[in-house]
């Protein structure tokens, strides 16, 4: 029965590495601008795997996940109050295995269905108006600041019964503040975010360990990102990539929990490489910084994508 008690801790940390392989990715040059009607298709496969810090909260060890995401994106750029915009939409699958001992019992789980989605309008400030093709081609860029709003509503796999879970069953939302700079063929990104959680008013009950409900909460998580990069030639570039993020504690039935804090650091590198005129390949790479509690994990990704201008059909 012991081993019973703390498998929902297991497997609910390790549904973390799933949600920050979304929720705290690296993504260079996102506030780049691009001419209006710009489009993009994306299918992206990432893989990440490693081992989970529980920091002593509970006599878990060995505790390890392997999972495999693919996520299909779609992008469009458009003109909002006469400055450049863009809206993206993503739909992520994963596939995973937990593993570990937890009071000297061995323990597994394996799930499969969709994450939530994730949807994000940014909207340029400083640095560029709207333009179309012609004029944006005369364009360069020196100084670029925007702003974005990404909500992640949920529309993952849900089970309130279950131990483990794809989806969170609850909503959240990042304003970010992003800047651009670049300097001949280099180019320096940095933003600053603030994630935000509802509640979910079911997690982990309505079962035989616990027939009655169970409200969990998690605070506010502060998120930074910084990247460098280099252009090697037109649309073919590589970057470093870093990010630092601190808060997320989590509450049962309003009890919080302050060894859940997160204070994480995340570093990597990202190449793309056109392969034809609507094509490009994408190939990232990056390991676990500083992490005191959740998710150690490396992550591995590949990326397609097909983009052309014009108006959608």
């Amino acid at each position: 029965m012991r081993a019973f008690f703390y498998l929902p801790t297991l497997l609910l940390l390790a549904a973390c590495i799933m949600q920050f392989a979304v929720a705290q990715d690296l993504a260079p040059r996102a506030y780049i601008i691009t001419p209006l009607h710009s489009n993009a298709v994306t299918l992206t496969e990432s893989f990440q795997s490693g081992s989970l810090i529980f920091d002593g909260a509970v006599p878990i060890t060995g505790a390890t996940a392997k999972v495999n995401v693919s996520v299909f994106s779609l992008f469009h750029s458009l003109r909002l109050l006469g400055r450049t915009a863009n809206f993206s939409a993503s739909l992520p699958y994963a596939i995973g295995n937990f593993n570990g001992i937890i009071a000297e019992a061995p323990a597994h789980a394996y799930r499969s269905g969709l994450l939530d989605s994730a949807f994000r309008l940014s909207v340029n400030l400083v640095g560029g108006p709207a333009m179309d093709p012609a004029t944006f081609s005369k364009w360069r860029q020196k100084t670029i600041v925007g702003v974005s709003f990404k909500v992640v509503p949920p529309t993952g796999q849900y089970n309130p019964q279950a131990l483990i879970n794809l989806g969170t069953n609850r909503w959240a939302f990042k304003p970010e503040v992003g800047l651009s700079r670049r300097w001949g063929h280099w180019v320096a990104d940095a933003y600053g975010a603030e994630w935000f959680f509802t509640t979910n008013p079911e997690f982990f009950s309505h079962n035989q360990y616990n027939p009655g409900t169970i409200a969990q909460t998690e605070g506010p998580i502060a998120a930074f990102e910084g990247h460098v990069s280099y252009d090697i030639k037109p649309r073919f570039w590589a970057s470093f990539d870093v990010n630092f993020w601190r808060g997320g504690a989590t509450s049962l039935n309003g009890v919080e929990n302050p060894i859940t804090l997160q204070q994480n650091s995340r570093v990597g590198g990202t190449i793309s490489i056109p392969v034809s005129k609507h094509q490009s390949l994408k190939f990232s790479y990056a390991n676990g910084a500083y992490i005191s509690y959740g998710g150690n994990y490396q992550s591995v990704s590949l990326a397609w994508q097909y983009s052309w201008l014009g108006r959608p059909n």
